[in-house]
């Protein structure tokens, strides 16, 4: 029975959206063929397809950077002892309780013109004046998404890193080796599990992002995700933007297999 509600919410819908992808339209109206015409305009296509690659380089962008970020972060968190512990946890957990629009606004109040980021830079003099640089760009989407997805690197880091037996640490100061040593043959491998699924959170969540393109990207702002919103609402081609939905979860699945492999064959 308790199969059923995943059966129901998860697979039902996304099975919808495969057969849906298999159809066309024609003066706007589905007509049911069954037939792999959508996803051949997807392949074929080679707006589509510089859009897909781009997408997926910005996907990798944010992981990375994300991860660069998160693993110092739950790392000095998981350090602290007490309850200063558990006020930088609840801090770091914080973002997560909050609206996701409200993050957007936030981060694009902080890009713009006069936005704080413009006005630190300009007060410290690294630039003589407010620049334009920072909103409506690819760039702005890569920053955005990764401070909105950060929360999402940082937990499974830190749950791993709290995972680590006490008695390893204790067995190697107690050999001679010194915080550095001690990090790279324990430490880091033993988290590996969390960070691979830290970089997944980011990687997925940013694959299939529309809203912070179109928030903070503007015209430059166009990855996949916006792609499949477009077909879905100003062109009404359903079956299109299901076919590039289909590809869009082929490749999520095909990520997660991926990096699940390559812990399993390298588990400490």
């Amino acid at each position: 029975m308790a199969a059923i509600v995943p059966v129901i919410t998860v697979v039902a819908p996304i099975l919808t959206f495969l057969v849906i992808s298999l159809f066309r339209v024609e003066n706007n109206q589905i007509i049911r063929d069954v037939s792999l015409v959508n996803y051949a305009e997807v392949f074929g296509n080679a707006t589509y397809r510089s859009t897909f690659i781009g997408s997926l380089w910005l996907c990798t962008q944010v992981a990375t950077f994300s991860l660069l970020a998160g693993y110092p972060i739950a790392w000095f968190v998981w350090r602290r002892r007490g309850r200063v512990r558990n006020v930088l946890l609840l801090i770091t957990v914080l973002p997560l309780f909050m609206s996701y629009i409200v993050k957007l606004y936030t981060l694009r109040a902080v890009l713009g013109l006069n936005g704080l980021l413009n006005q630190a830079l300009v007060g410290v003099g690294i630039l003589d004046e407010p620049s334009k640089a920072f909103l409506y760009n690819q760039r702005a989407v890569l920053m955005t998404m990764t401070v909105v997805y950060l929360p999402f690197v940082i937990l499974p880091i830190f749950i791993s890193l709290e995972r680590i037996p006490h008695r390893l640490l204790e067995a190697s100061n107690d050999l001679g080796a010194n915080q550095g040593r001690t990090f790279q043959r324990i430490i880091l491998p033993l988290s590996v599990p969390g960070t691979v699924a830290g970089a997944l959170f980011a990687f997925v969540l940013a694959l299939g992002d529309f809203i912070t393109p179109q928030m903070v990207g503007g015209t430059s702002g166009f990855t996949f995700g916006r792609l499949i919103w477009s077909q879905f609402g100003l062109a009404y081609n359903w079956p299109l933007g299901a076919a590039m939905a289909g590809v869009l979860l082929a490749t999520a699945l095909v990520v997660i297999l991926a990096a699940g492999y390559a812990v399993r064959q390298n588990r400490v």
